[in-house]
């Protein structure tokens, strides 16, 4: 017996639903270059433009001169160094919670939190479009796992009606692919009502939302008795790399005790973590970021309206474009690739089935002038596959 390998990623061609992977030559920045080619990227999840933000790069040079590169062990073992230390307290007092809990990656921290609080006998409840580190952390977590349809606090009711012993309720805070907001306030008060607990994954929400940036939690004014269990990542908006977990001092201690990812888990570098609370800094003082981002988004959304775009329900800086078609959607993405745009195209099984699309992404790094152009290459591209579509 021999695993058929070739047949498989032959059929994902067949498909149009191959992946490959860009060879970045250049930072994180709104011009890249890849394979020697200079493009505008609207494809990069950071939203405030830190990742090679000067202060940020210094932070970790100085960081690794003065604490070295790796971890070098767990957290519990001897790898937990003060900076490690010093950005989950920052961290904490940011979010208005007890306690934060630092963790490699956001995949790590979704299957950590959700395994540690839920196994057999319990049930962890998951909006349908969550991300799938939150989708594989309920199947693995042996609890009775059950999804309820997107932001739909009344059909998330009728599921926790059948729920049995601690009930979880995981909802992404901003949907990745989608980009709209989780009706926090509703699913939080129906979870109450039956005693559940909240877990949010703000992954795309942290650094952008509410009036420090501390998220969609800020942004909705809720509490951690609303959302007990707060997930935040840190490769996203704050330009570097990490997760955390932000909660009680109770809920905490009790991660440390028991989330196996946590345990068995070699510690993010230490300069990392240096690096990270530069970026918290600039989150706080540099409120203009939001606020040229959120101007950004705007001038997307009326610019692509007036183009007569398919966009989806998004306020935020993840604005997808709906295409349909998986081949379709390829087609475009190589479209403005040849214009020197740079946007990703999402297909199936990230997407449902003929929900293909090319997903936007807005930076604070952005100008209008970079904005402008993206709108005239879509709609330039978008009269050519009319032309050419029968």
């Amino acid at each position: 017996m021999s695993f058929d390998l070739a047949s498989r990623c032959t059929a994902q061609k067949e498909q149009h639903l191959y992946r490959t992977r860009l060879n970045l030559q250049s930072p994180q920045t709104p011009e890249v270059t890849i394979n020697g080619q200079r493009y505008l990227a609207f494809c990069s999840n950071d939203y405030l433009g830190l990742a090679a933000h000067p202060k940020v790069i210094e932070a970790l040079s100085l960081g690794a001169k003065k604490w070295g590169v790796g971890g070098g062990a767990s957290h519990l073992v001897i790898g937990h160094s003060e900076p490690h230390h010093e950005l989950e307290v920052a961290l904490a007092q940011w979010t208005k919670r007890e306690r934060a809990l630092l963790f490699s990656t956001g995949y790590m921290a979704n299957l950590a939190a959700v395994t540690a609080l839920v196994g057999k006998n319990d049930t962890v409840l998951e909006d349908r479009l969550n991300h799938a580190s939150l989708l594989d952390a309920g199947l693995l977590s042996g609890a009775r796992f059950l999804r309820y349809q997107h932001n739909n606090a009344d059909n998330l009711q009728l599921r926790l009606k059948r729920s049995q012993g601690n009930t979880l309720v995981v909802t992404d805070g901003v949907f990745s692919m989608d980009g709209d907001m989780a009706d926090l306030p509703t699913l939080c008060q129906t979870a109450k009502a039956h005693q559940a607990w909240v877990m949010v994954d703000d992954a795309h929400g942290m650094g952008v939302l509410g009036r420090t940036g501390a998220g969609l939690v800020e942004h909705f004014g809720l509490t951690v008795d609303d959302v007990p269990v707060l997930m935040g990542t840190l490769g996203k908006a704050f330009g570097t790399s990490g997760a955390f977990i932000a909660g009680s001092e109770e809920l905490i201690e009790y991660l440390i005790q028991f989330a196996r990812p946590y345990i068995y888990t070699t510690s993010q570098s230490p300069a990392i973590a240096c690096a990270t609370l530069q970026s918290l800094r600039l989150i706080e003082q540099e409120s203009w970021r939001r606020e040229h981002l959120n101007s950004l988004i705007e001038q997307f959304k009326e610019g692509a309206k007036h183009i007569g775009f398919p966009l989806m329900e998004s306020q935020t800086a993840i604005q997808p474009i709906l295409i349909g078609n998986s081949e379709a959607a390829m087609l475009f993405s190589e479209k403005l690739k040849q214009q020197a745009i740079l946007v990703t195209a999402i297909r199936p099984p990230t997407v449902a089935n003929g929900s293909a699309r090319l997903r936007i992404t807005l930076t604070a790094a952005h100008t209008a002038n970079h904005v402008e152009h993206l709108l005239d290459a879509l709609a330039s591209c978008w009269k050519q596959m009319s032309e050419t579509t029968p």
